[in-house]
């Protein structure tokens, strides 16, 4: 129970509303945590006015020439930027995918959850030069390669 609190519980990424309670839909625990690696790498620094060191700038490579250096480049930043801005996890490894599909970067976490000795992993579609038609298709993306 007390590692559970340790995780904590917030707000759905996007909002929902709970259509029986009226209340917005909340999670907690190992969701929680992915969501929040989520939104630390959708987010621009600087973006946020009364939090200006979170987030990451992966959005500033979107028209970068994609070469070996800079994958590797790309993925130092962005283990530092999710280890800076949560603090419930540790060992955060990123793995680089280019090849899977076309006009798309696939970046694939995984961290290990302090103090439970559990590894997870998501994986992060970063579109190169345009934006998905959807924003909750590049979130059903995610869900999909996390598996």
């Amino acid at each position: 129970m007390a590692e559970e609190k340790f995780l904590g519980t917030g707000m759905k990424f996007p909002p929902q509303i709970n259509p029986t309670t009226g209340r917005f839909t909340c999670v907690s625990g190992m969701e929680s945590i992915k969501e929040s690696v989520y939104l630390i790498l959708m987010t621009q620094r600087t973006e946020r006015f009364m939090r200006p060191e979170f987030g990451s700038n992966v959005t500033s490579y979107v028209f970068s020439q994609m070469d070996a250096t800079l994958l590797n480049l790309m993925a130092q930043e962005i283990a530092s930027d999710i280890m800076r801005n949560e603090p419930r996890v540790e060992d955060v490894n990123v793995a680089m995918d280019d090849r899977s599909k076309p006009g798309c970067l696939f970046v694939n976490v995984g961290y290990t959850v302090r103090g439970k000795n559990v590894r997870e992993n998501m994986v992060f579609p970063f579109y190169l030069g345009e934006e998905p038609e959807k924003e909750s298709e590049a979130y059903e993306t995610m869900e999909e390669y996390s598996e």
